[in-house]
């Protein structure tokens, strides 16, 4: 059993839920200590913790915080210091393997193994991993000894700007006064909707016009998508009706896009009221994957609302239950990176910078399999690429605008198979240039995301706001004027 963190006699000083029978893959591993969630959730746990996903294993498999041998202080330094290979080392011993012997099961000679426990610097990603899943090293671990080490000073280009800068509540409503452009009343026709679930329309099969309205959200057709959900609601309640699983996660998933659309343009209070109704849907439905993009849509209200912590603890919990399926199928291997993914930026936004990086490798590693371009229609369009995207927004978060430009190098538009994507590539990497002080490269890159699609530019408040600060401080550089321009002309409909 483990002490409270900060010697606090809180109940008997013992935490029994880090040896409770089924404990998720999701854990919290602490550098100096196992905690758990519970300790996280009170604030106990120092800044040192280390919040993993674990791929490829079920939930309640492999070792937990409390198994001695990594619980150890020897094992706690490797990870501290950042040696992958004397982990491997010290699982071999602990099972009284030889060098030859570890390395007839990894089809590699003892010479290999001996060089990859006594280096530093990862050469072989691979092989480490593979080694270290021989010996038994718990997957938390190790992706805890692959993070880069925490930095003490600045490295490259950083943002001075407070972490919760994008999500200032008083900075928010200014910009929604000032630059809004999705009409008032679909917003008012959607608080309608949402206190009283208007009549069905009987327009068609609920289905089609679910994935007409996805198309609509990724096209940034934004005013639009906004007066058709009180009528697509209306109907998925009138289809869940029917207590069929799949009618019900239909209707979780329409409360989903439209959390994603009202959390996009700003309107984070209706956005909760949303999250949750998708939440309860997907809970009845017993869909797995409907869950998860509740979980997903309230995690990203919750962290506007500088919640970062139930944020953090609600995306956990969606991954683990992911994992839990087997990832047996594309889609659900698509569902769990893309929660790795959304881990990474909540990590970044509340300034857990080991823990980001590192979920974001672990994101790479499950999307290395996936199609380059994501199958139309997949609930999670997650690929390789758009990792990368999630990479530029996760370092920008954290403060490292040279490393967010870095990220992002390769990218191009035709890596992305939406409108949204494309454009969300634009701004994600004017958000790097503005913090890196360079107006005409994030003019041009504004520019970029609003031919893609307009409504990204127009329609989200912080970007839009960027607009305004760049027409008013830079005037004259190349492409200011234009971008202004174009943001401030009438929506065509």
């Amino acid at each position: 059993m483990v002490p409270p963190s900060d010697g606090a006699p809180r109940g008997a000083g013992r935490c029994d839920e880090n040896t409770a029978p089924g404990t998720p893959a999701v854990i919290n591993w602490l550098s100096a200590q196992g905690v758990c969630a519970s300790c996280k959730r009170s604030r106990r746990v120092p800044s040192r913790v280390r919040t993993v996903v674990t791929p490829g294993r079920a939930v309640g498999e492999g070792p937990v915080p409390g198994d001695p041998l990594w619980n150890s202080a020897k094992a706690r330094e490797l990870v501290v210091r950042r040696q992958p290979g004397g982990l491997v080392r010290l699982g071999r011993e602990h099972r009284g393997w030889t060098l030859a012997e570890l390395g007839g099961h990894l089809g590699c000679s003892a010479a290999t193994v001996s060089r990859m426990e006594r280096r530093v610097r990862v050469t072989d990603l691979t092989l480490i991993h593979r080694a270290a899943s021989t010996v038994g090293v718990p997957r938390h671990v190790l992706v805890s000894s692959l993070a880069p080490p925490a930095s003490s000073g600045p490295a490259g280009t950083r943002v001075s700007a407070s972490p919760h800068a994008e999500e200032d509540p008083m900075r928010r409503r200014s910009l929604l006064a000032a630059t809004a452009t999705v009409p008032a009343a679909t917003l008012l026709g959607m608080d309608r909707a949402l206190a009283d679930t208007p009549p069905p329309t009987g327009r068609g099969a609920l289905g089609a016009r679910v994935a007409s309205a996805r198309e609509l959200y990724d096209k940034g057709a934004h005013a639009q998508l906004l007066g058709l959900l009180p009528g697509l609601l209306a109907d998925g309640h009138a289809a869940a009706s029917s207590r069929r699983e799949l009618d019900q996660a239909q209707l979780s998933s329409v409360y989903s896009l439209s959390t994603a659309l009202l959390s996009k343009v700003g309107s984070y209070e209706q956005a909760r009221l949303t999250a949750d109704r998708a939440r309860t849907w997907a809970e009845v439905s017993g869909s797995p994957l409907a869950a998860a993009a509740a979980s997903r849509e309230l995690a990203i209200v919750l962290r506007h609302q500088r919640r970062g912590e139930e944020a953090q603890t609600l995306m956990e919990s969606a991954a683990a239950r992911v994992e839990a399926t087997g990832l047996r199928t594309d889609a659900a291997s698509s569902a769990y990176a893309q929660m790795l993914c959304t881990l990474a930026y909540t990590a970044a936004r509340g300034g857990r910078r080991a823990e980001a990086l590192a979920m974001v490798e672990e994101a790479r590693r499950a999307a290395h399999r996936l199609p380059v371009i994501a199958p139309a229609g997949r609930l999670f369009p997650i690929s390789p690429a758009a990792v990368d995207l999630y990479a530029v927004g996760v370092h920008w978060a954290l403060g490292d605008a040279g490393a967010a430009l870095e990220a992002g190098r390769n990218l191009r538009p035709e890596h992305f198979p939406t409108a949204e994507r494309k454009a969300r590539l634009g701004t994600d990497m004017a958000r790097a240039w503005w913090a890196w002080g360079r107006p005409e490269q994030t003019a041009r890159a504004l520019l970029d995301a609003h031919r893609a699609s307009p409504g990204e530019v127009r329609d989200r408040p912080v970007i839009r706001g960027i607009v305004t600060e760049l027409a008013q401080r830079h005037p004259r550089a190349a492409g200011v004027r234009e971008l202004h321009a174009a943001v401030s002309a009438p929506e065509r409909t």
